[in-house]
């Protein structure tokens, strides 16, 4: 029989370290540590009480753990001594039946990775969806690994145990993330739309209006349907537009916009913006399922356009809700010379219906969006959900600093005017002064030195700049110290300088009430709050402009890396956004 929280809850202390036997390889002594913090309200509580417990552990204790975890199909398979829990695992990944070609890689990769780091290789081979990788992803997640910095590689092993961990606990308990489950479904199935030309390379890509962009529509708007929204319709920018109604029983209800966006940068991930429509389309699901009506309608979008990939109109669906699309941007054309109206027609779209999309505000109460962070903080940190405190702002230039090429072997160190170390300075200026903040970032992405040669001073050194920050104030702070440093550089370094701002946007700090809605809700789960900016740019900042807003965000798996075939989360951590977004609407419903 499955366990229950109560008989944890309730049972004496050895009792209950039997019961969560076998959770940690041959390691007994965290989860009976962790017990100590009972009663847990949830399995999300105790998950946390036991990465807190490890996180408290020293290094031996941590190698000690890693090192009690066998090879991927080692000899202890081989000689069949692995845990009943191990046993299944691999099992399930299909390596207990290895062809001898995939033995043998299997054999070298634990060979190297053993030489390279003194440890096994430890990697939750039931993936996120719980049920299995298959042999080549855990052969090439292997490969993959093996060039990572050790103290970084052992951080990895650890989450990975933790992962084990989990996937384990959910077996004792019977603890299925039913709804999980189907988004990561979803997200699956909606991946198989790509843009010719990466769908053959077996890569993501899903620009504006393309026949993939399109089927995704088609997707979404079926999934909506079949959830029990009352209305969905495709507006004139191509946004998915879902309506579940409120109470008929109310008159005037307001409205809860939520959503995010399905178009993606080339070659990305599964989730960045699309987790945004698939949780709400969920708890949605669940609401008509129950036969449920809330005080206020629910309007879930699929925004059309966030990226700005095929034309450059970045946030064109979230921006005409506001009233902000360019008719300009119709003349656009994309690389194949196809103009945005053309798209446009093509897709049926009804161009003279733009004007007609701006909402009115006051018949909302504001916009929610649940996003994956899209970076390692929460992976880091192994926590699953965390709280936006405000999308940051950001300015960008374009700049070159202009010297003067002279030989590289006759010109002296004290002579030279180089456009190259000048950059270089900046560069390293840019790292120590958005760290001063703590949450502030600046980045030269661009660094390129025209018609460079290898025995050649550099005369020019073209840079750009990405200056960001959670406030506008402590924006403009690191922009006005990183333009007077410019300007010290060239003076001293005797060169000249050319700078562009090609953008500013403003920070969207999360509306208060809306962001303790979160947390009471994520707070709801057991879990403790994290809260964090976006350091990237979401439909959320453009809603800000009109309606008060707050974002959730969902952990990401492979170090948090996002924009990225490898962009990843669990189905656990979408189940844990699901039920917060569930308690926020109850509680708004409750208000």
């Amino acid at each position: 029989m499955p366990l229950t929280l109560d008989q944890l809850n309730a049972a004496p202390a050895a009792e209950a370290e039997q019961m969560l036997d076998g959770l940690y390889e041959h390691t007994p002594w965290i989860a009976a540590e962790a017990l100590k913090a009972r009663p847990f309200k949830s399995l999300a509580q105790l998950k946390r009480a036991m990465a807190d417990v490890l996180a408290r552990g020293t290094t031996e204790q941590h190698l000690a753990l890693i090192r009690a975890h066998p090879e991927l199909a080692g000899k202890a398979m081989v000689a069949k001594t692995l845990t009943a829990e191990s046993t299944n695992e691999q099992g399930k990944a299909g390596l207990t039946e290895c062809t001898p070609e995939e033995f043998a890689r299997i054999q070298q990769l634990n060979a190297d990775y053993n030489a390279r780091f003194g440890f096994p290789f430890i990697l939750a081979v039931r993936g996120p969806r719980g049920t299995g990788l298959n042999k080549q992803q855990i052969i090439d997640t292997f490969a993959r690994r093996l060039a990572n910095h050790p103290d970084f590689e052992r951080a990895e092993a650890l989450r990975n145990i933790h992962r084990i961990a989990e996937i384990r606990l959910a077996d004792k308990f019977a603890a299925d993330p039913a709804l999980g489950n189907e988004v990561w479904d979803w997200h699956e199935q909606l991946a198989q739309h790509s843009d010719p030309g990466f769908a053959e390379a077996g890569q993501l890509t899903v620009t504006y209006l393309t026949d993939a962009h399109r089927a995704c529509a088609a997707f979404i708007s079926q999934t909506m349907r079949e959830a029990g929204f009352d209305e969905v319709t495709q507006d004139a920018v191509g946004n998915v537009v879902g309506r579940y109604r409120a109470d008929p029983a109310l008159e005037n209800a307001k409205t809860l916009m939520t959503g995010s966006h399905f178009d993606t940068v080339r070659n990305g991930g599964k989730y960045d913006g699309r987790l945004g429509i698939s949780v709400p389309v969920m708890c949605v699901r669940e609401l008509h399922r129950a036969g449920r009506r809330l005080p206020f309608d629910i309007e879930v979008i699929g925004f059309a356009e966030e990226e700005g990939q095929r034309y450059k109109a970045t946030f064109l669906g979230s921006g005409a809700l506001i009233g902000q699309f360019n008719p300009a941007w119709l003349d656009q054309q994309d690389a194949d010379g196809v103009t945005m109206r053309q798209a446009m027609q093509q897709a049926g779209l009804a161009m003279d219906d733009i004007p007609k999309l701006k909402r009115d505000p006051s018949r909302y109460l504001g916009f929610v969006e649940v996003h994956i962070e899209q970076g390692p903080v929460l992976n880091e940190l192994n926590l699953p959900l965390g709280i936006v405190t405000s999308i940051n702002g950001s300015v960008r230039y374009l700049g070159e600093f202009i010297g003067q090429a002279s030989h590289a072997g006759t010109t002296p160190m004290d002579r030279r005017r180089d456009a190259a170390c000048a950059a270089a300075e900046l560069a390293l200026y840019i790292e120590q002064r958005a760290a001063q903040d703590g949450d502030s970032v600046a980045t030269m992405g661009l660094l390129q030195v025209p018609n460079g040669s290898i025995n050649v001073v550099p005369g020019r050194c073209a840079f750009s700049l990405d200056l960001r920050a959670p406030t506008d104030a402590q924006r403009d702070a690191l922009d006005a110290d990183v333009l007077a440093q410019i300007k010290q550089i060239a003076e001293r370094r005797g060169v000249a300088y050319t700078l562009e701002e090609t953008l500013r946007a403003s920070a969207a700090p999360s509306d208060p009430a809306w962001q303790q809605r979160w947390e009471r809700a994520v707070e709801s789960l057991g879990l403790p709050l994290f809260r964090m900016p976006s350091g990237a740019g979401h439909d959320a900042m453009k809603l800000h402009e009109v309606m008060p807003q707050a974002m959730l965000f969902v952990r990401g798996g492979n170090a948090g890396i996002s924009h990225n075939p490898l962009e990843s989360t669990h189905a656990d951590d979408i189940e844990l956004a699901v039920r917060a977004m569930q308690r926020l609407l109850d509680d708004l419903a409750a208000e």
